[in-house]
């Protein structure tokens, strides 16, 4: 009676998945169709940029990934929804009207301290806020609180769900720091979020979905995430991650995000990439020779 519970528990999971994924890759097209006949509400002109090698590309496909991210997951799993959608937005500011001046979390963070309040500071604390809330509420349907194999005393389950909720937001960060080249910010989302939503993890399938359908376009240098993408979908694959993994899981995998993102302040992934050969062919894997 157990096994075929657990069958079927893992059989609705596995279902919730594939519409998580096909529900956000269909709406991800629908809103790249919106911007292609220029329908897109507020106009496309906006979104416009331009690329690492000077050529004009839009940020449109961040608001398509972040929005068909976000559509299932309203109703499949509300706290990612809102993890998606409170990093997009936070984002979708920094790429509408924040500058160039100051870059990197050192330099936004020294701003603050000056009593300087940029947008990329405004970025990291919704980011870390909505992954606080995001995290808590999901831990709370999940039954975390109780603990999977006993009883856990309260700092216990506090240091989890903030070990998970700085997991999220640094991902989110992770993904951003990424997306200085064509697809590589999506391809290391979704090495990580295609394993977890085939595991029925609905977060995951959904950004998967959504990002699979952008990257031929990010691949091709025809658009980009931005900020408006690249940080819900690491918060996406984040959140994801700490729902599967579980407390030691959990401080692994932030110990590795803040790692990378640490490293960042004083090395260039660009370079380290270019210079290791394994990584420079995954990297330009995809890309117009």
């Amino acid at each position: 009676m157990r096994s075929a519970g657990a069958a079927g528990r893992a059989a609705g999971a596995g279902r919730r998945a594939i519409v998580a994924a096909c529900v956000a890759a269909g709406v991800a097209v629908g809103v790249r169709t919106l911007h292609r006949q220029g329908r897109l509400p507020g106009g496309s002109g906006r979104w416009e940029r331009t690329n690492h090698l000077g050529a004009p590309v839009t940020l449109t496909e961040g608001v398509a990934l972040a929005v068909g991210t976000a559509a299932p997951l309203v109703l499949l799993d509300p706290p990612a929804a809102l993890a998606v959608g409170g990093s997009a937005l936070a984002g979708a500011v920094d790429d509408l009207t924040g500058g160039t001046a100051t870059k990197g979390l050192r330099g936004h963070l020294g701003a603050l301290r000056r009593g300087t309040v940029t947008t990329g500071a405004l970025k990291v604390l919704v980011l870390g806020g909505t992954g606080l809330v995001a995290c808590a509420w999901s831990d709370a349907r999940a039954g975390r609180s109780s603990g999977r194999t006993g009883e856990h005393d309260a700092l216990t389950v506090l240091l989890d769900t903030l070990t998970g909720a700085a997991l999220v937001a640094g991902a989110a960060n992770l993904a951003n720091l990424l997306d200085l080249r064509p697809g590589r910010a999506l391809k290391v989302a979704l090495a990580c979020g295609i394993p977890l939503g085939l595991g029925g993890t609905p977060t995951a399938a959904a950004v998967s979905g959504a990002g699979l359908t952008v990257l031929p376009d990010d691949l091709r240098g025809r658009s980009m995430l931005g900020d408006t993408g690249a940080n819900p979908l690491g918060a996406a694959v984040g959140l994801a991650a700490a729902q599967t993994l579980g407390p030691r899981g959990r401080a692994a995998a932030l110990a590795l995000v803040a790692g990378l993102v640490l490293a960042s302040e004083r090395v260039s992934f660009s370079r380290v990439i270019d210079a290791t050969p394994v990584l420079r062919a995954l990297d330009r894997w995809g890309r117009p020779a």
